[in-house]
């Protein structure tokens, strides 16, 4: 176990000594340092963030057929370790609402002035027609996490829906 370690260790200092530092052979060495370089821009002519071509297979941008609900009936937020859990209930105007959703107006999710968090109840219903129903039967719940980082900012939180709103207002 000596004779090996001796001998890589003497191997060793002899690469250290020669000239490896400024070797082709020192993958340290396969490119140089980087400089400063004049960049050639074309102004006007082509737009970097629209595709050139387009195909056959490029899928369309879905439309958003989603619309407020008919009514918020409740609203309630829940702290959580990583900050809060906003629930809402509401009655859609008809049966078969989906894809339930609380949407922030400011997308950053960044109050107004009197840190007021808006959000809009969203529901997307059928294209065909539906029943009325009872309101049991139209009920829809969603909720929406919220981070103790956004949460800081945030003096009241208010739902809106088509025909009302509910807020609540930090302690």
């Amino acid at each position: 176990m000596r004779k090996p370690l001796l001998l890589l260790l003497v191997a060793s200092l002899v690469l250290a000594s020669c000239g490896w530092r400024d070797s082709r052979v020192n993958p340290r060495n396969w490119f140089g340092r980087s400089k400063e370089v004049a960049v050639v821009t074309d102004t006007g002519t082509v737009n970097p963030l629209i595709p050139s071509r387009s195909s056959i297979m490029d899928r369309r941008k879905p439309v958003d057929r989603s619309v407020k609900i008919g009514r918020v009936t409740e609203l309630r937020i829940e702290p959580t370790n990583t900050g809060a859990i906003i629930y809402a209930s509401g009655i859609a105007d008809r049966q078969g609402a989906y894809l339930a959703q609380l949407r922030p107006v400011n997308k950053d999710l960044i109050p107004d002035e009197a840190g007021v968090m808006v959000f809009d109840f969203l529901v997307t219903y059928p294209s065909r027609a539906t029943a009325m129903g009872s309101e049991l039967t139209r009920t829809v719940h969603e909720a929406f996490t919220i981070s103790s980082q956004d949460l800081a900012n945030i003096r009241v939180i208010r739902v809106e829906a088509a025909q009302n709103a509910q807020e609540s207002r930090r302690r």
